[in-house]
């Protein structure tokens, strides 16, 4: 079968397009038919050797996908051949197992119904994004624990970046859950995806008066923060935060240092949550992954232009460029198509 493989760590050039054997399922596991991988800044990161040391093995990028199942190993309850289905994580702790390559070996639990009339790109585009989007969105110590309609009612969510994919999944899932979402971005352009993935309010940050254009939203405050980046943006989180708010963290674009101003975070009350899917736990990853089939299934979540997030295609052997693309700091989703052999 065809694979992305590489076996150093370097820039897109260390991507090479090879031939792999087959494997077969074991205990728990079953065999995807991937047929869209999807592009995530951290499997840029991870092959760059930003993340951990050199790879002990040929490892296949990209943790995210969407396919079908074709094989399904012992003890596997819940999914049969032929089922479309999403995964995500695909390549934690087994180099072999990315998703940009024809065929995937995973454990089942990272393995996900696709909704019914939801396509690969939208399954591919789910994952890393949406998972992480939908934590953001459920640490508030007064906030939902679950996300369905209703469950942000008469709360509102400041979504920081919502251009980006995160972005645009807190803005989708929030506006589910009865949010008012108010959402920052840095130009018009992106202000009009912004307002595409459904945003009630969008601000441009680089405005003096940034802070005063979100109170008047908010008066008193915005309930939850969804963070990208976290020094930048620490003295306007502060100055729209409700008493008892929550920010939630999930990067810090830009590498501004973030520093806590200790007495405005106490006479806050603020609460402060890092997101990172890689040590969040397959409990919690699996009642995100079913209220956001939920989401999907009502139509309340979606990609491409008209929903704020324009999807930018590749073929498998120009996966160094898709890599590129998003390293270069692309505004979309990236997606590679696997060819059918």
């Amino acid at each position: 079968m065809k694979a992305i493989t590489y076996t150093q760590a370097g820039n897109p050039s260390v991507l090479e397009l090879t031939d792999r054997p087959m494997a077969d399922p074991g205990d728990g596991e079953v065999r995807i038919r991937v047929m869209v991988s999807g592009v995530n800044p951290t499997d840029w990161k991870s092959r760059s050797g930003a993340f951990g040391a050199e790879p002990a093995e040929a490892t296949v990028p990209n943790h995210d996908g969407a396919g079908m199942i074709d094989a399904v190993g012992p003890g596997v309850d819940g999914f049969t051949v032929g089922d479309r289905v999403w995964v995500t994580l695909a390549g934690d702790g087994r180099p072999s197992s990315g998703t940009a390559q024809e065929f995937t070996v995973v454990p089942s639990e990272r393995v996900f119904p696709l909704p019914a009339g939801a396509d690969f790109e939208l399954g591919a585009s789910i994952g890393i994004p949406a998972v992480t989007a939908y934590r953001a969105l459920t640490v508030g110590e007064d906030g939902p624990s679950r996300l369905q309609p209703g469950a942000y009612a008469g709360r509102t969510v400041l979504v920081a970046g919502g251009a980006g994919a995160v972005g645009n999944a807190a803005i989708q899932l929030a506006r589910w859950a009865g949010a008012t979402v108010i959402t920052t971005v840095s130009r018009e352009a992106k202000a009009t995806l912004a307002t595409a993935a459904g945003a009630h309010h969008v601000v441009n940050y680089t405005r003096p008066d940034a802070a005063e254009l979100i109170k008047r939203v908010a008066p008193d405050g915005v309930d939850l923060v969804v963070e990208v980046a976290a020094g930048a943006n620490a003295d306007l989180d502060l100055a729209v935060l409700r008493p008892r708010g929550a920010i939630a963290i999930y990067a810090n674009d830009g590498g501004t240092p973030f520093e806590l101003d200790v007495r405005r975070n106490m006479g806050l009350n603020t609460r402060y949550q890092f997101v990172l899917l890689y040590t969040l736990g397959w409990d919690r990853i699996a009642a995100a992954a079913a209220d956001i089939n939920d989401a999907i299934a009502a139509g309340a979540y979606r990609v491409g232009h008209q929903s704020g997030l324009p999807l930018h295609h590749y073929q498998l052997e120009d996966t160094a460029d898709a890599h590129a693309a998003v390293e270069s700091g692309t505004t979309g989703k990236v997606l590679i198509t696997i060819p059918t052999t």
